[in-house]
């Protein structure tokens, strides 16, 4: 019975934490892609988001477009994730290691959200290629600065962007074999437990 609770605690945290943490980094992403701020996706997502964020911004001033704050959030809710399940599995409530687990969870969360986004991109250039609803038009201003790198290297061929496989091969290079994992494999992350990672 405790262990059932305990799995289902950490169920909740993964849940209600990981998707405020996508939330947050999503806002985080539309302003670095300076995406159309009166989408109304994006008001949405600034209206949750801004409780939290607009206390640290005396703090945490934007730098060059980088919203520093927006990533001190980041931070402290992965952090605070971390913590509380690390408490329920190790009875740990803080080791310094922790911070670096919650860094790169944030890193993979980009990763995965672009993934997701780019995915979303060619499954509606197949089926809505004309579609002016603002998830598409959001993810469109997303995903646009990372692949208009790739269409420098290789560009749409008889109206197909063959770019974006760059792009995904890219991400899966640096989440799975490169960057993510073998720092978590370093770091000892515990397999499925920390936000944004796998």
């Amino acid at each position: 019975m405790t262990g059932n609770f305990a799995s289902a605690s950490i169920f909740l945290i993964q849940t209600f934490f990981g998707i405020y943490l996508i939330l947050v980094m999503l806002r985080f992403l539309t302003q670095v892609s300076r995406a159309d701020y009166y989408n109304p996706i994006c008001q949405t997502i600034v209206k949750l988001t801004d409780p939290a964020i607009k206390p640290l911004r005396t703090v945490f001033p934007a730098v060059k477009g980088v919203d520093f704050a927006t990533l001190a959030v980041a931070l402290l809710v992965n952090l605070v994730a971390v913590m509380l399940i690390m408490t329920i599995v190790e009875g740990y409530f803080f080791a310094p290691v922790y911070i670096a687990w919650a860094l790169l969870g944030i890193v993979s969360t980009i990763l995965d959200i672009y993934f997701f986004a780019l995915i979303v991109s060619v499954i509606a250039s197949w089926i809505a290629p004309f579609s002016n609803h603002p998830a598409l038009t959001l993810v469109g201003q997303i995903t646009e600065p990372v692949c208009s790198p790739a269409r420098k290297l290789l560009p749409p061929m008889g109206g197909v962007d063959f770019s974006i496989i760059f792009v995904f091969v890219a991400i899966t290079l640096i989440d799975s074999y490169l960057v993510v994992q073998p720092i978590a494999t370093m770091l000892g992350v515990p397999p499925g437990l920390i936000l944004g990672l796998r």
